[in-house]
């Protein structure tokens, strides 16, 4: 008795040369909708799926494979009672089931995509499917990745049967492509009901994390720790989708710091450029190009820079190549390098180039999540800055338009600083960067210290607001001319006084932007 192979998938890739081998094989084909199309039209014998079930498709195409002798065949172990109910009921045994799901990614990834379209695209046949074969994989082998028919024809042509550990494997593989599957429309609806829910919670009761293992990597933060890149499957036009084009393997440590020059130009609409040493900007600017932007946050503290970390917001030509080139960087990343400046890059074998493409909007989840020994946090992302419109003059001294234009720039830097954070920035440039300290005061006196004489007339940036005077009293010994600082201190009124006293200008955002 010939072995029957059930054929149904979304991503239609090599399926007609692997069904071809299974032909050749003795295997019988059956199949429905597009892949039975695709299958015939390239002349191999397959049946329509109702031919097996002797039951029209109903509702739609919603039910064709829900049907006992569909699953029947796929669920039967290879026992005396098993294959006796099967010939009871005139079911055949299905040997083999190639299965990949509606593609409910790529619909709610589309602009503008309605939600009955997306429902229309949730599978319920194919991942009932997917589980039968995985669950008995004893018996059955279970197929949902393109790349592993090669491997699968290889096994059936030499060994005539797929091996137990490898229908093991692939029966992993399979639960893992529907727990993912699952897993995008969980998110999909929980976002889509979130302003609907009556709870006062903003998260879910359960969540479950979805990541796809890109590559192993060297070793973690320190040499004796392993670690491996995952990207998350909601994660399109984000850094973790970037195309790393040059340069050797990319380290744990160097997707940190990548993900925080990336995190922030993308805060700036003009040409931006970040410097990022151990996950803390060095130097960050404006320009009106990026050459420009990039000649001003080297500018900023070249000692630091060396061996950093870069990201553009714009795309790098020639002439800003010549200049990357010219020092020594770990990575380099930009939504582009055109063909003169990778060929000049790439005399720098070691530096990685990482293009991060930005057409239309990026999908990035709404919750940073951090793991704990035994478990997990979660909260929101600290996506936005409050807009200058809703900001408060807390001083006596009035800003002008270039005040709070210079004041949003070290707003904006600021957030990706870590706490207790400090900027002070002029002509949108950093000048100084106290990140980490125990004391906001600290932080203060090393943002100033790297500043030096340029701090006569600069714009300070604080993370939080500050507890007691100090903090302005040093700055104002310094030269700033103006503070943004989200206030809410039970000592406001003290600080408010002394920033008057010291004749600064001082504003609440009555935000706060922590960074651990």
């Amino acid at each position: 008795m010939n072995r029957r192979a059930v054929l149904s998938v979304s991503n239609k890739t090599g399926i007609v040369e692997f069904a071809q081998g299974l032909v050749e094989l003795g295997f019988e084909l059956v199949s429905t909708g597009g892949t039975f199309k695709t299958l015939t039209e390239a002349g191999l014998p397959v049946r329509y799926v109702t031919e097996i079930t002797e039951f029209p498709e109903i509702l739609d195409g919603r039910v064709k494979t829900l049907h006992p002798k569909i699953h029947g065949g796929i669920l039967a172990r290879a026992t005396e009672e098993h294959l006796q109910q099967l010939k009871n009921n005139d079911i055949g045994l299905i040997d083999l089931v190639v299965v990949n799901l509606y593609p409910f990614k790529e619909t709610i990834a589309k602009p503008g995509v309605q939600f009955q379209e997306a429902i229309e695209n949730i599978d319920i046949g194919g991942p009932s499917m997917v589980r039968a074969a995985a669950k008995n994989q004893e018996r059955v082998g279970i197929v949902v990745n393109p790349q592993r028919y090669s491997e699968v024809l290889q096994a059936l042509r030499e060994q005539g049967e797929i091996p137990y550990a490898m229908r093991k494997r692939l029966a992993a593989e399979a639960f893992a492509h529907t727990a993912e599957y699952d897993q995008c429309i969980a998110g999909y609806l929980t976002a889509e009901l979130a302003g609907e829910s009556i709870s006062t919670s903003p998260f879910p009761d359960t969540i479950t994390l979805s990541a796809q293992k890109v590559q192993d990597l060297r070793y973690g933060e320190n040499p004796d720790q392993k670690a491996a890149f995952y990207r998350g499957v909601e994660a399109m036009g984000t850094l973790a989708h970037g195309e790393q084009i040059q340069g050797k393997e990319l380290s744990y440590n160097n997707w940190m710091d990548m993900d925080a020059a990336w995190s922030i130009v993308q805060d700036f609409n003009d040409p931006a450029c970040a410097i990022i040493k151990h996950t803390n900007p060095c130097g960050t600017a404006l320009g009106k190009t990026a050459l420009e932007a990039y000649e001003r946050a080297l500018e900023a503290d070249p000692v630091s820079a060396f061996g950093g970390i870069i990201a553009f917001n714009r795309a790098i030509d020639a002439e800003c190549a010549g200049a990357l080139k010219a020092h020594f960087y770990e990575v380099i990343v930009a939504p582009e390098f055109s063909s003169e400046a990778r060929a000049i890059l790439q005399e720098k074998k070691n530096l990685r180039l990482v293009k991060v493409a930005q057409d239309g909007n990026p999908t990035i989840t709404p919750w940073k999540v951090c793991s704990i020994q035994g478990g997990y946090l979660i909260q929101e992302e600290d996506e936005g800055t409050t807009p200058v419109s809703e900001w408060q003059v807390a001083s006596k001294r009035q800003p002008i338009p270039e005040d709070l234009r210079e004041l949003d720039f070290a707003w904006r830097v600021v957030k990706h600083v870590k706490s207790n954070a400090i900027v002070l920035a002029k002509n949108g440039q950093t000048l100084g960067v106290g990140a980490g300290q125990m004391n906001r005061v600290g932080s203060v006196k090393i943002a100033l210290e790297q500043a030096g004489e340029k701090a006569q007339g600069a714009y300070l940036a604080s993370d939080a607001f500050f507890p007691f005077p100090d903090s302005l009293e040093e700055a104002a010994k310094a030269g700033v001319r103006a503070v943004v600082q989200p206030g809410g201190s039970v000592r406001d009124a003290e600080v408010i006084e002394a920033a008057d006293r010291l004749n600064l200008i001082m504003v609440f955002t009555h935000r706060r932007h922590f960074k651990h």
